[in-house]
């Protein structure tokens, strides 16, 4: 399992980012995916899943503003981020799995960061 994050970076509040997984070492047509993210000090906090089904769910704080999919033909995965606030600032991770919650390293990329300012 390899999981490459990226598209993080910094924005102002009401902004907007696509952030993208790309795998490798498995098809994620056959896994659910999530995404997760931890701010500094904080633990995991769960932010998005898809089904293998392609079944979506999303944590309540992002809930309408986040949209998570993915791209068969690229193995990927994407998180959309709108309407950001600074509350979102954290390393996003994605992983493997359905409803992850705390990733462990194996099941998760280096991260991108995204930053939010007001």
């Amino acid at each position: 399992v390899r999981l490459v994050e990226s598209g993080g970076g910094s924005v102002q509040a009401g902004g907007s980012l696509r952030l993208s997984c790309a795998a490798s070492g498995f098809d994620i047509r056959l896994y659910g995916m999530s995404w997760v993210r931890q701010a500094p000090g904080k633990e995991f906090e769960w932010v998005s899943s898809i089904s293998s089904r392609g079944i979506t769910a999303y944590g309540d704080s992002v809930q309408g503003r986040f949209t998570i999919s993915r791209e068969y033909t690229k193995n990927t995965v994407y998180l959309q981020l709108n309407s950001l606030k600074t509350e979102d600032t954290a390393m996003y991770y994605c992983a493997r799995g359905y409803r992850v919650l705390s990733p462990g390293p194996a099941n998760r990329g280096q991260g991108t960061q995204v930053t939010v300012s007001s």
